[in-house]
């Protein structure tokens, strides 16, 4: 089918789907149907060419980062800032972006990729760079073990026509690393201080894949997070030493910072101006449901997303209590919640409402761990109220772990209609 009448058809979808509000992939998978080749011959011509940004977790985070690093440099980015990361997602950030022809006004394309999907996607349109962020234990109905993702993962790697970043600092980093230096690929990095490394009160939370043998990856990192203090991070860049300011707390956010400024490094090359750098990070604002704080009914709500064992717990470690009320709500978007047993509640001494379908097995753990909680109530729309109601008069800032699925579905609820923060 010819592009303009395709995209026209894809654009109209896109209108329709949101007026119920927040965003679809179906204009997307719509389009894909109609112009299969849609994303290549969109994105594959760009200037400065196409980089994914994969991994287990962070993707969003470092794809919304290095964004702003290159906007920053002068690039026109064109990017999926609604983390639709499969191949119909990626297609909807191009209906929302592209002219009736198809065409971006863009110089570079920096794509957030999901990890199971990257070869398939590199299919519809060849990635110049990779930017890997870790390798941690998944959903296990998706992967079943964490080595599926690390041959995805190198498998996408291989493919890149430039290169790929990595966190040495992470063992599987160092290892995909090393293993891609030995088949000929360019490889470029970031890394932790080891005083940062020892933060976290689990760590870095890698997947605990073994190898026979990994060869130390020599060559000087292009990024170094020297120190991290709450939203507060120091970096040293090609002797360069300073301060940036992180959308959340926490050491996971300093690592999607270091992998942004690294790939940035390498993109901008002799062109890379600090000032630009610190100006990038200045004000930053989390990713929707990534540590944003969303407004209802006159209060705070801070959304933390679970998406599995690993993010949960590197979101807890990087909290503070007590907090005043707490609610939990977790759907069928989470078939297996069994991980959870397995998490390190840390700050969460109590819980004041359980919500969604999942919540039994969260009152399971609860009652396991003796953390005291309050009302379980399935339906969101209404434990929303009731957290509300809880919450009175308070000013404080009302803790909200939710499930992705939860997350939007409680920011449509409380009239959020875009997903980078706009009610």
């Amino acid at each position: 089918m010819a592009s303009v009448p395709a995209f026209l058809i894809a654009k109209l979808l896109r209108f329709l789907t949101r007026l119920r509000g927040g965003g679809s992939a179906l204009p997307g998978y719509v389009l894909l149907r109609l112009v299969p080749d849609a994303l290549g011959m969109a994105l594959g011509k760009l200037p400065r060419g196409v980089i994914f940004v994969t991994g287990s977790n962070g993707k969003s985070t470092t794809t919304m980062m290095l964004a702003a690093l290159l906007k920053e440099h002068g690039l026109r980015v064109f990017s999926n800032p609604a983390g639709g990361n499969l191949p119909q997602g990626l297609a909807s950030a191009l209906v929302a972006r592209a002219s009736l022809a198809g065409k971006v006004r863009a110089d570079i394309a920096v794509l957030e990729v999901d990890e199971a999907y990257g070869p398939a996607i590199a299919a519809l349109v060849t990635p110049d760079w990779v930017v890997v962020t870790n390798i941690q234990v998944d959903q296990l109905n998706r992967f079943g073990e964490p080595e599926q993702v690390y041959r995805k993962v190198l498998e996408l790697a291989l493919g890149a026509k430039i290169g790929v970043v990595v966190n040495r600092s992470d063992p599987n980093g160092e290892a995909l690393g090393s293993e891609l230096l030995a088949r000929g690929q360019r490889v470029e990095t970031m890394e932790l201080a080891p005083e940062v490394i020892a933060q976290p009160a689990h760590g870095l939370v890698s997947a605990p894949l073994f190898f026979d043998s990994v060869t130390p990856l020599e060559a000087a990192p292009s990024a170094v997070v020297t120190a991290v203090e709450g939203r507060l991070a120091r970096l040293q860049v090609a002797g360069w030493l300073g301060e940036i300011e992180l959308p959340a707390p926490g050491v996971h956010y300093a690592i999607d910072a270091g992998l942004a400024v690294a790939m940035a490094v390498a993109v901008v090359g002799s062109g890379f101006r600090n000032e630009a750098l610190v100006r990038a990070f200045d004000g930053a604002s989390p990713v929707y449901g990534r540590g944003e704080t969303i407004q209802y009914r006159g209060h705070d709500f801070a959304l933390t997303m679970m998406k599995n064992l690993p993010s949960l717990q590197a979101n807890l470690d990087s909290m503070s209590g007590p907090f005043a009320t707490v609610w939990l709500s977790v759907d069928e978007g989470t078939p297996d919640p069994s991980w959870i047993f397995d998490v390190d509640l840390g700050p969460l001494t109590h819980v004041d409402v359980l919500s969604g379908s999942k919540a039994w097995q969260w009152a399971l753990l609860l009652e396991h761990r003796a953390i005291p909680y309050g009302q379980v109530i399935e339906d969101t729309r209404e434990a929303f109220n009731a957290v509300v109601h809880l919450a009175g008069e308070s000013s404080a800032p009302i803790q909200a772990i939710v499930n992705y699925e939860q997350m939007m579905l409680i920011r449509r609820i409380a009239g959020y209609r875009e997903l980078e923060g706009k009610q």
